[in-house]
């Protein structure tokens, strides 16, 4: 697996709406679909999408 760059400062906002902490993560792969994480300490990996379901009352 490639290594993981650092998250900026737009990806870091998006990470925390996620409910994950930034400087524990890393960028592997990012699309448009979806990002692709490794963990800085123990290489897990986790896969967000990059869409959310809304409950329609917007």
């Amino acid at each position: 697996m490639k290594h993981g760059k650092a998250p900026n400062k737009s990806q870091k906002i998006f990470l925390r709406s996620f409910n994950l902490n930034p400087e524990e993560w890393l960028i592997v792969k990012n699309t448009d679909k979806e990002m692709l994480l490794v963990s800085r300490h123990t290489g897990q990996t986790k896969e967000i999408p990059k869409w959310r379901v809304t409950n329609g009352s917007d």
